[in-house]
């Protein structure tokens, strides 16, 4: 099964919008959301089918035992994250824990150990195809771990007849990202012709040629700033890559997320754009 990855370099670019749209034409049989701080790809692709949700455990966490702990306030003095309350009784603040288990180190009775913390929920919805999210919980970290856990669950549960399979990634560059792409056999990096793009575009690029994926780009709402869209365009070709289409910003595309609905279910522009970009990826994913 090969696997496609689509980021952005930022948030707002029509990621997910293109995302949704490729799972639609493609009839893939499974695919993924790897935004796991904020997923919303469901609301664009509904499930009817009960998913099964697991809970995911990340960093332990620090928990002092008050019939141990003397007062003595080491580990308030050393804990660097201010994550330990003081009073008559010491407690640890599990949404500030980052887990470093210095306060272990330093408490003169052992009152305090580590122990599991539910971070988060993985859900996976298997039925004629295979989606797999998750939700991290507030203030929690390790998402690239869960991250890597969603795209195991998708993995695991499709059949071994699915040829490719799409995962919608997080924004920026950070450790979701980076694991979101590692192992994919291909990038599409969806920009848009601002000023950031073109700085938000080389660091994925960048990061996916560390990895050693290859890369293509489409420009979304390519047509507000056509004179950016042609740096966009002339930088991509300096760097090797290809750009597989330009989407024009379209009405019917905030009607169709408005009701929940991918472009796909409205003739447009954005639609026909769309569909070019999938069937020039789609060659370039069977060609490897």
């Amino acid at each position: 099964m090969k696997q496609l990855v689509i980021l952005s370099g930022k948030g707002g670019t029509g990621k997910t919008t293109v995302a949704s749209a490729l799972i639609r034409l493609s009839k893939t049989k499974a695919y993924a959301d790897c935004d796991v701080d904020a997923p919303n790809l469901h609301l664009l692709n509904h499930q009817k089918d009960k998913p099964e949700v697991n809970d995911f455990y990340g960093l332990k966490k620090a928990r002092i035992n008050p019939d141990k702990c003397i007062g003595c306030g080491l580990c308030v003095q050393h804990c660097a994250f201010n994550a330990i309350e003081s009073g008559d009784v010491y407690k640890v603040n599990e949404t500030i824990c980052e887990g470093c288990e210095l306060c272990v180190a330093v408490c003169p009775v052992d009152a305090i150990e580590m122990h599991d913390f539910v971070s988060g929920k993985t859900i996976t919805y298997q039925n004629d195809h295979v989606f797999a999210t998750a939700e991290l919980s507030i203030g929690a970290g390790n998402t690239g771990l869960l991250v890597t856990e969603v795209k195991n669950n998708m993995k695991n549960a499709s059949s071994e007849d699915t040829e490719w399979a799409i995962l919608d990634g997080s924004p920026g560059i950070g450790c979701p990202v980076i694991a979101s792409m590692s192992g994919v056999d291909r990038v599409l990096i969806v920009t848009e012709p601002s000023v950031f793009a073109i700085h938000d575009m080389e660091r994925i690029i960048e990061t996916a040629d560390h990895f050693g994926v290859k890369t293509d780009i489409c420009i979304n709402k390519a047509d507000i700033h056509p004179e950016m869209t042609e740096k966009i365009k002339t930088f991509a070709q300096d760097k090797g890559l290809e750009c597989l289409g330009e989407i024009p910003y379209d009405d019917n595309v905030i009607h169709a997320q408005n009701q929940g609905k991918s472009i796909i279910d409205y003739p447009s522009p954005a639609k026909d754009a769309v569909t070019q970009v999938y069937q020039r990826l789609a060659i370039r994913m069977q060609n490897g």
